[in-house]
């Protein structure tokens, strides 16, 4: 299959490159320019992967409607996607695009003017960051989420879902898929605000007292999804972090977060005080529970960060 990976981001870089060993051919969509700054090659150092590999890719910098990509993977910030898709709604041909990341809005108002017909809905299990020396450090899980939105998975769907399985990820399927990503986006902004708060993600690795409050952070979320309709029942396992003793799972995290090297590695690749991604994030939560009502004091208490400058 010819699979054209949006962007070189993080989780674009890791996918494509798992995506090629399965035999897939795998390009890359920068913006003009950046395939020069970027050069010919990234340095990819995947946690149990024995070491650093350089790996060759290739960069196209222009996308016409009548290119011949089979599949788009599409994973940017939740803030950039309708700017994304609205770019890639003339372009898309008869390729099946993947949206892959975070949705904080209705998936299908994200997503502007993309045919839902061509869309499949899923979610990384990966992460890292690039370094200050260029190299991509990162962990690959071994499985990845899909899911729908309120249907059986079409032909497309499942012809994307055999990507992976042919790569040797284990498919997930989440059957409230749209409450699954509120879920993972509101823990997202309950870790962010205490990241803020400190400067960055990192600073929580074996932090017990501030992961404590990102706990409570959550935990003073959870309203806000109710007020939006998710049903917490069907969600019991994702939100069992935050509704589980803080006495307990604080001093947990901080151990996992210390010990164990997918965690820990995870944790530290988040190290830019001036990233954009957490302010948003942090930002469209705290603008969601505002207008529904819904008080959450700690992440109103790092308010002022979140509305700071963000990087360009």
């Amino acid at each position: 299959m010819k699979i054209l990976m949006f962007g070189r981001g993080v989780i674009a870089t890791i996918y494509g490159w798992a995506l090629e060993r399965a035999g897939h051919d795998v390009e890359f969509y920068v913006r003009p320019g950046r395939a020069a700054a970027y050069g010919d090659a990234v340095d990819l150092d995947l946690l149990g992967r024995r070491g650093a590999k350089k790996w060759p890719v290739r960069y196209r910098e222009t996308l016409e409607p009548d290119h011949d990509f089979d599949l788009i993977v599409l994973s940017v910030g939740h803030h950039r996607l309708t700017e994304a898709a609205a770019f890639l709604s003339p372009r898309l041909g008869s390729a099946t695009v993947l949206v892959f990341g975070n949705i904080w809005t209705e998936p299908q108002a994200a997503i502007g003017a993309l045919p839902l017909d061509q869309v499949a809905w899923g979610f990384p299990q990966a992460g890292g960051g690039f370094g200050a020396d260029g190299v991509l450090r990162g962990a690959l899980m071994s499985s990845v989420i899909f899911g729908t939105l309120g249907r059986p998975p079409t032909g497309r769907e499942r012809a994307v879902r055999q990507v992976f399985r042919d790569a040797g990820l284990r498919v997930r399927e989440q059957p409230d898929f749209r409450g699954w990503l509120w879920v993972h986006f509101v823990s997202d902004a309950a870790l962010h605000s205490q990241g803020l708060r400190l400067g960055s993600l990192s600073e929580l690795a074996g932090a017990t007292d501030d992961l404590r409050e990102a706990l409570l952070a959550g935990r003073e979320l959870l309203p806000l999804l109710q007020a939006r309709g998710v049903d917490l029942r069907r969600h019991r396992r994702g939100l069992l972090l935050f509704r589980a003793p803080t006495w307990l799972m604080a001093p947990a995290l901080a151990w996992l977060t210390t010990h164990v090297p997918l965690a820990r590695r995870s944790l530290l690749a988040h190290d830019d005080p001036g990233a954009e991604e957490p302010r948003a994030i942090c930002r469209d939560t705290l603008a969601e529970a505002r207008r529904l009502g819904v008080a959450a004091p700690r992440l109103e208490a790092v308010s002022a960060a979140v509305a700071g400058p963000s990087a360009p």
